[in-house]
């Protein structure tokens, strides 16, 4: 197909899908799509709901598989999955976009070589000056946009078979949205209406108040928007986009942004915002451009050293478990499809 074929029929695939996912059962069970399949929301386990495998920082115009070995990224990764696996982990969201180094087959054989169900995602990364971006997003409208993340999560990513479960994207974390980011933030709306996937935006201290906005005006809930990096932006934005029904993933976790990330739980259960938290590192990070990958951080520190401080802190296991269980499952939850 050429590409003006493409663009014409992208809107009315949009359209189709669209109408689709407002047709589809209501009363379906929720499912998270993992690389190895669908599976029921219910039983996902304790999460870590923003991660890092594989990132690939070279940009769009020159990221390849070529520029890594995939076994030496296998050998490892693995032992760290399988920490974290030990520790508790029953799942892990692998929030590197297309583009940025995304390889759902290496996902595919660390599940199952660790037993933790990974996650992958669709979606564009406009952050750091869109330098992430493909060629074809700076002419493409969000229509023809949210086609090709619709086809992803219909049919599966390239010739993989791996379907994404969730919608990752970013931001400049500027006062207000590029008009690039404003398309990729409508994008994303008309991806979610399309399949019910969530929308996590890498925003951090930038507007992800403005991005409900945008999400609204093309249909989607506040519900289906995840603030990412939210520990860097100011309190009271995150209280309001709480209030509002977003969700609120506190996934800086390191030695020296624990007290942060205590202050924000801590705030947001006295807000009666505990149900729309979330908790994860952003750890990981083999880069290709580094000997051996450079230094890979684990995914052990909410285990170690973060749950108990909530423990110290009064916080009850039922409400542990809340914020590392139900709530991922919720915020990421395909329902209708």
């Amino acid at each position: 197909m050429d590409r003006r074929t493409f663009l014409r029929r992208a809107g009315a695939a949009v359209g189709a899908a669209c109408a689709a996912r407002v047709s589809a059962a209501a009363g379906s069970a929720p499912v998270i799509e993992t690389v190895r399949g669908p599976v029921p929301a219910a039983e996902l386990g304790r999460a870590l709901p923003h991660e890092h495998v594989l990132v690939d920082f070279i940009g769009a115009d020159r990221v390849s598989p070529s520029r890594y070995d995939a076994e030496e990224v296998f050998r490892t990764v693995q032992p760290h999955l399988a920490q974290a696996h030990g520790l508790g982990a029953r799942a892990i969201f692998e929030c590197t976009p297309a583009w940025l180094g995304r390889d759902p087959r290496l996902l595919a054989r660390l599940a199952a070589a660790t037993g933790l169900h990974l996650v992958t995602n669709t979606g564009y990364y406009g952050a750091r000056q869109n330098i992430f971006l493909p060629a074809h997003a700076h002419t493409e409208t969000a229509a023809q946009l949210a086609a090709r993340w619709i086809a992803e999560a219909r049919d599966g990513i390239g010739d993989t078979g791996i379907r994404p479960g969730f919608i990752k994207s970013g931001v400049d974390a500027e006062p207000v949205l590029s008009a690039m980011h404003r398309k990729l933030v409508a994008a994303a709306a008309l991806t979610h209406i399309a399949t019910g996937l969530a929308i996590a935006v890498h925003c951090g201290r930038g507007p992800g108040r403005e991005i409900l906005g945008v999400l609204r005006e093309h249909g989607a809930a506040p519900a289906a928007f995840v603030w990412v990096h939210a520990q860097g932006a100011r309190d009271d934005d995150l209280f309001a986009a709480a209030e509002a029904g977003a969700w609120i993933s506190c996934d800086g976790l390191n030695r020296n942004s624990l007290p942060r990330h205590l202050h924000l739980c801590r705030e947001l259960r006295q807000r009666g915002h505990l149900g729309r938290t979330l908790l994860s590192h952003d750890a990981g990070w083999f880069d290709p451009a580094k000997p051996g990958g450079g230094v890979f951080r684990p995914f052990d520190l909410l285990f170690t050293a973060f749950l108990p401080q909530l423990r110290a802190a009064g916080f009850s296991d039922a409400e542990i478990d809340r914020l590392t269980i139900a709530n991922p499952a919720a915020a990421f939850a395909r329902r209708g499809v």
